[in-house]
């Protein structure tokens, strides 16, 4: 196709149809493709909503939810304390003594945290 487009001379193309041939061609395999993608790959997918709970609950990014109470620096050290032993923010919290349970419940709220 780009041999085609760069044999034209003052504004005469005669490789247009070849242009056009492949340009089609190439549609035609997008179109196939993504009609492969969602009758092979998304059609039947169903959420398994307690693992999304799992991860949202113990995602290290809510982190951020605890720094205005405990400061920057608190926050960070829950978060690396729990990603180095693989607990949960909760957890971490808890266990250096920077925050109660219902400090930590009541500050991290992950509804709140994904709306605009």
């Amino acid at each position: 196709m780009g041999f085609a487009g760069s044999q034209g001379n003052f504004e005469l193309n005669v490789f247009k149809p070849v242009i056009i041939y492949n340009f089609l061609h190439s549609v035609t395999l997008v179109t196939d493709a993504c009609h492969g993608y969602v009758e092979y790959m998304v059609k039947g997918i169903e959420v398994d909503r307690a693992k999304v709970d799992w991860y949202v609950k113990n995602s290290l990014m809510l982190v951020t939810a605890l720094a205005p109470k405990v400061g920057y620096d608190k926050a960070a050290q829950i978060a690396h304390a729990a990603h180095v032993e693989h607990s949960s923010l909760r957890e971490a919290a808890l266990k250096l003594g920077y925050l109660t349970g219902e400090e930590f419940d009541s500050l991290v709220k992950p509804e709140k945290m994904t709306r605009p």
